[in-house]
């Protein structure tokens, strides 16, 4: 686990974009996302507010790993508007985003090249007038321990990058504890080194 990539960038907050050629006018909206739900619910959102449009073409990207991905030309001509902001979103090196680009039609036709431009320009826009982060995956812990060895476990938290998500003081005491990936094989080794310490799950 220690070999992967533990970090991801997505960007903290809606932001818009606007692009306008020969009279069309292109309005680009990016949202964080993490589930294909929320897609559904955004996409009907804007479809409410832009219901006069003539195209609501988007992409959208989710998973640490960027793993899953799609791209929408709503009527545009295929791969001439879907793809180029799909691949913003990955130029930027994003994940758990969705873009939609909204297109008033002008009256004149941009072309292919126009349209690759015009996507491609507005996406760019929503992304760099929102504000990029990165996360830090982690992989969870769940352990149980007894109150002597308290001291040792809030240790180890304090010494490491360590999150605790939730704590439980009853009989036993236990922990989920939230570890950087890269740190997960060295944790969970010095965890087990301890017999009085037991992992009860753990999930990435």
């Amino acid at each position: 686990m220690s070999t992967q990539k533990d970090t991801y960038k997505s960007l903290k907050n809606v932001s818009e974009g606007f692009f306008k050629d020969r009279g069309s006018k292109f309005y680009a909206y990016a949202f964080p996302v993490s589930t294909e739900d929320e897609i559904k619910e955004k996409q009907a959102e804007l479809r409410k507010v832009h219901y006069d449009a003539r195209h609501h073409v988007y992409a959208w990207i989710l998973g640490s790993e960027q793993q899953e991905f799609r791209a929408n030309d709503d009527g545009e001509p295929a791969h001439s508007s879907g793809d180029p902001v799909l691949n913003q979103i990955r130029s930027f090196e994003l994940t758990n985003l969705l873009i939609i680009v909204v297109r008033y039609f002008g009256g004149t036709k941009l072309g292919i090249p126009g349209l690759i431009n015009a996507y491609k320009t507005a996406a760019a826009q929503a992304i760099e007038n929102g504000k990029i982060i990165e996360n830090v995956r982690r992989v969870d812990y769940r352990i149980k321990f007894d109150y002597p060895m308290m001291d040792q476990i809030n240790r180890l938290v304090k010494e490491s990058d360590i999150e605790v998500k939730d704590r439980s003081f009853m009989v036993d005491c236990e922990m989920t504890l939230a570890v950087r990936l890269s740190d997960a094989d060295q944790i969970e080794s010095r965890l087990r080194q301890s017999p009085e310490v037991k992992i009860l799950d753990t999930s990435a």
